[in-house]
Protein backbone atom coordinates (compact mmCIF):
# COMPACT_ATOMS: atom_id res chain seq x y z
CA UNK A 1 0.00 0.00 0.00
CA UNK A 2 3.00 2.69 0.91
CA UNK A 3 4.81 1.34 -2.64
CA UNK A 4 1.79 2.62 -4.28
CA UNK A 5 2.32 5.87 -3.17
CA UNK A 6 5.63 6.26 -4.78
CA UNK A 7 4.31 5.97 -8.29
CA UNK A 8 4.85 9.63 -7.72
CA UNK A 9 7.94 11.56 -9.00
CA UNK A 10 8.09 14.05 -6.17
CA UNK A 11 7.31 11.31 -3.75
CA UNK A 12 10.60 9.29 -5.03
CA UNK A 13 12.63 12.09 -4.65
CA UNK A 14 11.15 12.72 -1.42
CA UNK A 15 12.17 8.69 -0.32
CA UNK A 16 15.68 9.13 -1.42
CA UNK A 17 15.90 12.56 0.99
CA UNK A 18 14.42 10.68 3.90
CA UNK A 19 17.26 8.05 3.44
CA UNK A 20 20.17 10.41 2.80
CA UNK A 21 18.74 11.89 6.39
CA UNK A 22 19.10 8.45 8.00
CA UNK A 23 22.53 8.10 6.55
CA UNK A 24 23.59 11.51 7.70
CA UNK A 25 21.81 11.03 11.31
CA UNK A 26 24.12 8.01 11.99
CA UNK A 27 27.13 10.15 11.91
CA UNK A 28 25.70 12.86 14.98
CA UNK A 29 26.35 10.44 17.97
CA UNK A 30 30.28 10.00 17.02
CA UNK A 31 30.01 14.38 16.59
CA UNK A 32 28.44 14.73 19.55
CA UNK A 33 31.12 12.45 21.63
CA UNK A 34 34.06 14.86 19.53
CA UNK A 35 32.56 18.22 20.41
CA UNK A 36 31.94 16.73 24.24
CA UNK A 37 35.00 15.02 24.73
CA UNK A 38 37.08 13.95 22.22
CA UNK A 39 37.88 11.87 19.33
CA UNK A 40 38.23 7.78 21.02
CA UNK A 41 37.00 6.06 18.04
CA UNK A 42 40.16 6.10 16.15
CA UNK A 43 41.59 6.56 12.87
CA UNK A 44 39.52 4.51 10.57
CA UNK A 45 35.94 5.16 12.34
CA UNK A 46 37.11 9.04 11.44
CA UNK A 47 37.53 8.28 7.90
CA UNK A 48 34.91 6.05 7.63
CA UNK A 49 32.06 8.55 9.59
CA UNK A 50 33.45 11.50 7.70
CA UNK A 51 32.56 9.40 4.42
CA UNK A 52 28.92 8.97 5.26
CA UNK A 53 28.30 12.31 6.29
CA UNK A 54 29.40 13.86 3.07
CA UNK A 55 27.41 11.29 1.55
CA UNK A 56 24.49 12.26 3.29
CA UNK A 57 25.22 15.97 2.59
CA UNK A 58 26.23 15.69 -1.29
CA UNK A 59 23.25 12.98 -2.18
CA UNK A 60 20.61 15.88 -0.45
CA UNK A 61 22.15 18.74 -2.48
CA UNK A 62 22.32 16.69 -5.97
CA UNK A 63 18.60 14.92 -5.04
CA UNK A 64 16.86 18.08 -4.11
CA UNK A 65 18.45 20.36 -7.86
CA UNK A 66 17.54 17.02 -9.23
CA UNK A 67 13.96 17.09 -7.63
CA UNK A 68 13.87 21.14 -8.53
CA UNK A 69 14.61 20.48 -12.07
CA UNK A 70 12.11 17.60 -12.43
CA UNK A 71 9.21 20.14 -11.01
CA UNK A 72 10.74 22.86 -13.25
CA UNK A 73 10.51 20.83 -16.74
CA UNK A 74 6.44 19.58 -15.18
CA UNK A 75 5.17 23.32 -14.26
CA UNK A 76 7.08 25.52 -16.64
CA UNK A 77 7.83 22.64 -20.07
CA UNK A 78 4.49 21.30 -19.83
CA UNK A 79 5.03 20.59 -23.63
CA UNK A 80 8.23 18.83 -23.47
CA UNK A 81 7.72 15.52 -24.90
CA UNK A 82 7.96 12.78 -21.96
CA UNK A 83 5.26 10.98 -20.75
CA UNK A 84 5.01 9.71 -17.23
CA UNK A 85 7.10 6.25 -17.56
CA UNK A 86 10.25 8.28 -19.09
CA UNK A 87 10.02 10.97 -16.27
CA UNK A 88 10.02 8.07 -13.65
CA UNK A 89 12.78 6.27 -15.22
CA UNK A 90 14.45 9.68 -15.16
CA UNK A 91 13.91 10.62 -11.67
CA UNK A 92 14.84 7.10 -10.59
CA UNK A 93 18.47 7.29 -13.19
CA UNK A 94 18.82 11.18 -11.57
CA UNK A 95 18.57 9.32 -7.69
CA UNK A 96 21.39 6.51 -8.43
CA UNK A 97 23.75 8.95 -10.30
CA UNK A 98 22.94 11.22 -7.15
CA UNK A 99 24.08 8.68 -5.10
CA UNK A 100 27.38 7.32 -7.26
CA UNK A 101 28.48 11.37 -7.64
CA UNK A 102 27.99 11.32 -3.46
CA UNK A 103 29.96 8.43 -2.54
CA UNK A 104 32.73 9.46 -4.82
CA UNK A 105 32.77 13.02 -3.86
CA UNK A 106 32.85 11.94 -0.22
CA UNK A 107 36.07 9.72 -0.96
CA UNK A 108 38.29 12.53 -1.09
CA UNK A 109 37.25 13.99 2.26
CA UNK A 110 37.76 10.84 3.95
CA UNK A 111 41.21 10.46 2.69
CA UNK A 112 41.82 14.04 3.81
CA UNK A 113 41.18 13.46 7.35
CA UNK A 114 42.37 11.83 10.18
CA UNK A 115 42.43 11.56 13.79
CA UNK A 116 45.31 13.25 15.72
CA UNK A 117 46.93 14.40 18.67
CA UNK A 118 47.16 17.81 19.59
CA UNK A 119 47.98 18.96 23.57
CA UNK A 120 46.89 15.80 24.87
CA UNK A 121 43.37 16.09 23.12
CA UNK A 122 42.56 13.78 20.17
CA UNK A 123 40.97 15.18 17.13
CA UNK A 124 39.30 14.32 13.76
CA UNK A 125 40.06 16.57 11.86
CA UNK A 126 41.02 17.83 7.98
CA UNK A 127 44.90 18.14 7.93
CA UNK A 128 44.77 18.94 4.36
CA UNK A 129 46.60 21.32 2.27
CA UNK A 130 44.14 21.63 -0.59
CA UNK A 131 42.53 24.70 -0.32
CA UNK A 132 41.68 24.84 -3.95
CA UNK A 133 40.45 21.49 -4.13
CA UNK A 134 37.99 22.77 -0.89
CA UNK A 135 36.91 25.74 -2.88
CA UNK A 136 36.15 23.82 -6.12
CA UNK A 137 34.16 20.70 -4.08
CA UNK A 138 31.93 23.53 -2.54
CA UNK A 139 31.25 25.94 -5.23
CA UNK A 140 30.16 22.30 -7.64
CA UNK A 141 28.29 20.96 -4.91
CA UNK A 142 26.71 23.44 -2.87
CA UNK A 143 26.67 26.89 -4.83
CA UNK A 144 26.31 25.74 -8.33
CA UNK A 145 23.12 23.19 -7.14
CA UNK A 146 22.17 26.71 -5.68
CA UNK A 147 22.30 28.99 -8.28
CA UNK A 148 20.06 26.05 -10.75
CA UNK A 149 17.35 25.99 -7.96
CA UNK A 150 17.26 29.57 -7.81
CA UNK A 151 16.97 29.90 -11.17
CA UNK A 152 14.43 26.90 -11.51
CA UNK A 153 12.16 28.27 -8.76
CA UNK A 154 11.96 31.85 -9.91
CA UNK A 155 10.36 30.70 -13.24
CA UNK A 156 8.23 27.86 -11.19
CA UNK A 157 6.87 30.86 -8.93
CA UNK A 158 6.37 33.02 -12.23
CA UNK A 159 4.35 30.04 -13.65
CA UNK A 160 2.73 29.36 -10.64
CA UNK A 161 1.43 33.03 -9.89
CA UNK A 162 0.21 32.90 -13.81
CA UNK A 163 -2.27 30.28 -12.74
CA UNK A 164 -2.48 26.37 -11.67
CA UNK A 165 -4.76 23.92 -9.84
CA UNK A 166 -4.82 24.74 -5.73
CA UNK A 167 -2.93 21.30 -5.93
CA UNK A 168 -0.01 22.35 -8.14
CA UNK A 169 0.47 25.23 -5.92
CA UNK A 170 0.37 22.90 -2.84
CA UNK A 171 2.72 20.79 -4.27
CA UNK A 172 5.56 23.24 -5.37
CA UNK A 173 4.60 25.13 -1.98
CA UNK A 174 5.88 21.93 -0.35
CA UNK A 175 9.33 21.06 -2.82
CA UNK A 176 10.00 25.22 -1.77
CA UNK A 177 9.49 24.64 1.82
CA UNK A 178 12.38 21.84 1.64
CA UNK A 179 14.72 23.52 -0.29
CA UNK A 180 14.72 26.40 1.79
CA UNK A 181 14.96 24.90 4.91
CA UNK A 182 17.58 22.89 3.53
CA UNK A 183 19.59 25.98 2.27
CA UNK A 184 19.29 28.28 5.45
CA UNK A 185 20.51 25.32 7.46
CA UNK A 186 23.67 24.42 5.43
CA UNK A 187 24.15 27.80 3.72
CA UNK A 188 26.51 29.13 6.85
CA UNK A 189 28.18 26.18 7.33
CA UNK A 190 29.35 25.83 3.36
CA UNK A 191 29.89 30.11 3.75
CA UNK A 192 32.28 28.74 6.60
CA UNK A 193 33.59 26.23 4.61
CA UNK A 194 34.47 28.88 2.39
CA UNK A 195 35.89 31.50 4.63
CA UNK A 196 37.99 28.89 5.96
CA UNK A 197 39.80 27.76 2.08
CA UNK A 198 39.92 31.49 1.45
CA UNK A 199 40.80 33.31 4.47
CA UNK A 200 43.54 32.68 7.27
CA UNK A 201 42.97 34.57 10.56
CA UNK A 202 45.95 36.26 12.08
CA UNK A 203 45.91 35.95 15.68
CA UNK A 204 44.23 34.24 18.38
CA UNK A 205 41.00 35.55 18.94
CA UNK A 206 40.36 35.76 15.19
CA UNK A 207 40.89 32.10 15.10
CA UNK A 208 38.94 31.39 18.34
CA UNK A 209 36.00 34.16 16.65
CA UNK A 210 36.27 31.88 13.15
CA UNK A 211 36.28 28.64 15.16
CA UNK A 212 33.03 29.22 17.15
CA UNK A 213 31.47 30.44 14.18
CA UNK A 214 32.18 27.36 12.75
CA UNK A 215 30.90 25.83 15.58
CA UNK A 216 27.52 27.62 15.51
CA UNK A 217 27.15 26.88 11.37
CA UNK A 218 27.69 23.13 12.28
CA UNK A 219 24.82 22.84 14.69
CA UNK A 220 22.48 24.94 12.34
CA UNK A 221 23.36 22.33 9.90
CA UNK A 222 22.85 19.52 11.99
CA UNK A 223 19.49 20.57 12.88
CA UNK A 224 18.20 20.22 9.65
CA UNK A 225 17.80 16.17 9.58
CA UNK A 226 15.69 16.58 12.83
CA UNK A 227 13.14 19.45 10.63
CA UNK A 228 12.84 17.40 7.48
CA UNK A 229 10.65 14.62 8.58
CA UNK A 230 7.84 17.54 9.48
CA UNK A 231 8.56 18.51 6.36
CA UNK A 232 7.68 15.26 4.38
CA UNK A 233 4.24 14.96 6.36
CA UNK A 234 3.69 18.52 4.09
CA UNK A 235 3.20 16.28 1.21
CA UNK A 236 -0.30 14.93 0.88
CA UNK A 237 -0.03 11.84 -0.91
CA UNK A 238 3.29 10.61 1.52
CA UNK A 239 0.95 11.58 4.61
CA UNK A 240 -2.09 9.69 3.10
CA UNK A 241 0.30 6.83 2.49
CA UNK A 242 2.36 6.09 5.73
CA UNK A 243 -1.14 6.83 8.00
CA UNK A 244 -2.97 3.81 5.57
CA UNK A 245 0.18 1.75 6.82
CA UNK A 246 -0.05 2.52 10.01
CA UNK A 247 -3.59 1.48 9.63
CA UNK A 248 -2.99 -1.25 8.11
CA UNK A 249 -0.25 -2.63 10.50
CA UNK A 250 -2.59 -1.60 13.66
CA UNK A 251 -5.48 -3.95 11.85
CA UNK A 252 -3.13 -6.98 11.46
CA UNK A 253 -2.27 -6.21 15.48
CA UNK A 254 -5.80 -6.52 16.14
CA UNK A 255 -6.44 -9.73 14.20
CA UNK A 256 -3.79 -11.28 15.64
CA UNK A 257 -4.92 -10.35 18.89
CA UNK A 258 -8.43 -11.72 17.94
CA UNK A 259 -7.31 -14.95 16.70
CA UNK A 260 -5.10 -15.23 19.66
CA UNK A 261 -7.78 -14.40 22.15
CA UNK A 262 -9.95 -16.80 20.38
CA UNK A 263 -7.69 -19.67 20.59
CA UNK A 264 -6.86 -18.90 24.05
CA UNK A 265 -10.95 -19.15 25.53
CA UNK A 266 -11.34 -22.07 22.76
CA UNK A 267 -8.34 -23.61 24.70
CA UNK A 268 -9.59 -23.23 28.08
CA UNK A 269 -13.26 -24.15 26.94
CA UNK A 270 -12.04 -27.59 26.19
CA UNK A 271 -9.96 -28.03 28.84
CA UNK A 272 -13.18 -26.91 30.90
CA UNK A 273 -15.22 -29.96 29.02
CA UNK A 274 -12.75 -32.09 29.47
CA UNK A 275 -12.59 -31.56 33.48
CA UNK A 276 -15.82 -31.70 33.98
CA UNK A 277 -16.19 -34.81 31.99
CA UNK A 278 -13.10 -36.45 33.69
CA UNK A 279 -14.96 -35.44 37.21
CA UNK A 280 -18.29 -37.23 36.38
CA UNK A 281 -15.83 -40.18 35.29
CA UNK A 282 -14.44 -40.48 38.41
CA UNK A 283 -17.13 -40.27 40.23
Amino acid sequence: MFLTGLKSITNIFILNLACSDLIFTITLPFWAVDHLQQWVFGDFICKLMTAIFFVGLYSSVILLTAMTVARFIRVVLPNWKSNRTRRKRYAIGACIAAWIISISASLSDAIKVKAINWDNHIYCVDESEDKLGRYLQVSLLFFLPFAIIIFCYSAILKTVLQGLSRKKHKTVAVLLCIVAVFFVCWGPYHIMLLIKSLYEPKGCKAKERLAVAYHISEMLAYSHCCMNPLLYMLSQKLRKNLFNLLKCKNLCKMKMLLKSSKAFFTSLFLWYVMSDELGKKMH
